[in-house]
């Protein structure tokens, strides 16, 4: 699809796209940083390496952009709580979150954040074989070649930003001084752009990449037989290429050991179990509490900046939606019929726990509070900032193990994991499992 970057164009002013005039003026005057282009001497650099590297990612990165998309559909923007709120043409077709599987969120944003962490050594890899077309020069001979440079622009751009901001909020660390909802979303689709318009380009390159060398033969290359490719149109083989100090071979054992290291770091937070003290890279939510209510906490009581005698012997719990308010305390609470279900609680940065939990079905008290199959419930907290509020489905009030929770492992709850009580739902992402809850506003529709 690339035009031969090293041929001379057509006499006239059509050929490339360009007039003759200009692209020799271009290429006689290249801007600083264009000499930049014979320092890449690697021999491992070729079509072979980059369409391998290209491969992996195709495989893998549309699992990281479905589980992504899908993190906003479990938020429910039809009930204007996902954030961004507004995202004009971007705006994806919604529907009911399930409440089964319970383990639902946990595995798609687990995956989400977990497989990208894990690709951050393929892609730095990926990038580094193809650095030597970011300088060529001129930048475009064709109008395929700048359609190309542009989905480059979007591609790369996109896939770092992503990264970067993506990491800092595992970290809990907002230095870019912007919504990081807002800004990952559309530059999720910025790179889902450039990402659709590269793969349509540079397929085709990339199956006669993987052919040009057998994988077994590779493999069975040492450092010594290890030879440049032949010429590229695209410039990916050195002009000038130095002795090889690794093989072929070597540099995917490096790139795969990265992306395992990267696993080994991160994934304990999803997976639980001995793991979880392996999770080097994800340390928020690692403010844990005591005995039974030893689970990650993502946001303490004292952060929350609620009153403590606001969840004292005063603390009651409002029911409306019907034809009256139903007000309880939580001696009420507990002489209901309880039921007991292990759930786990995901959150967004990819770290989810799993806790036994003790509480009174949200659907029996949908029928106290004199609505027996509402369409949602509108929740509210205590806590003063942030995610002090959600909107439940229907399916979500309505399922079995559904709860507002009282107790967490046979013991109350902490202050810091929602004392009094607390909403509890199957696959619920962990910001709308609502702490320090004060009301429940059951609408009939």
């Amino acid at each position: 699809m690339d035009g031969d970057d090293r041929d001379e164009p057509p006499a006239d002013t059509g050929g490339y796209g360009f007039p003759r005039a200009l692209w020799r003026t271009m290429d006689k005057h290249p801007p600083p940083g264009a000499h930049h282009l014979r320092r890449w001497r690697s021999p491992l650099r070729g079509p072979w390496l980059t369409s391998v590297l290209g491969l992996v990612l195709l495989i893998t990165l549309p699992v990281v952009i479905i589980t992504g998309l899908l993190s906003y559909i479990a938020y429910g923007p039809q009930f204007g709580q996902a954030i961004p709120v507004d995202v004009g043409l971007l705006k994806l077709p919604t529907f009911n979150w399930p409440t089964d599987p319970s383990w639902l969120y946990r595995l798609t944003q687990g995956l989400h954040v977990g497989l990208g962490l894990i690709l951050i050594p393929v892609i730095l890899a990926k990038l580094w074989s193809v650095i030597p077309r970011f300088f060529s020069w001129p930048p475009s001979r064709s109008l395929a070649q700048l359609l190309e440079r542009l989905s480059l622009i979007m591609l790369v751009g996109g896939i770092l930003f992503e990264i970067v901001t993506g990491v800092l909020n595992i970290q809990y660390d907002y230095i870019f001084g912007f919504s990081f909802y807002t800004a990952h979303y559309f530059g999720a689709w910025v790179f889902i752009a450039g990402f659709l318009v590269h793969l349509a380009i540079k397929l085709p390159k990339m199956w006669a990449g993987l052919r040009s060398l057998p994988f077994r033969q590779v493999l069975a290359t040492s450092t010594a037989e290890t030879w440049p490719e032949p010429t590229d149109p695209d410039g990916l083989v050195a002009v000038d290429p130095a002795p090889a100090t690794m093989s072929r071979r070597g540099a995917l054992l490096l790139v795969g050991s990265g992306a395992v290291f990267m696993a080994v770091i991160t994934a304990g937070q999803t997976i639980g179990g001995f793991t979880r003290h392996l999770a080097l890279l994800l340390p928020r939510g690692r403010d844990l509490g005591n005995g039974p209510n030893d689970f990650e906490v993502n946001k303490t009581f004292a952060a929350s900046l609620i009153d403590p005698r606001a969840t004292g012997d005063a603390w009651r719990l409002t029911l409306t939606g019907g034809p009256r308010a139903v007000v309880l305390d939580r001696a009420a609470l507990l002489a209901m019929t309880q039921h007991t279900a292990t759930l786990p609680i995901a959150c967004v940065e990819g770290w989810s726990s799993t806790q036994r939990w003790t509480g009174v079905p949200l659907r029996n008290l949908a029928v106290l509070a004199g609505v027996p199959n509402p369409v949602s419930a509108y929740v509210r907290s205590l806590e003063r900032y942030g995610f002090n509020q959600a909107t439940l489905q229907a399916n979500q009030v309505s399922a079995q193990d559904s709860l507002l929770a009282l107790k967490v492992n046979g013991a109350d709850l902490s202050p810091d994991h929602g004392y009094p009580a607390r909403i509890i739902v199957p696959a619920l992402p962990g910001v709308h499992s609502t702490k320090w809850v004060t009301t429940i506003d059951f609408r009939a529709g």
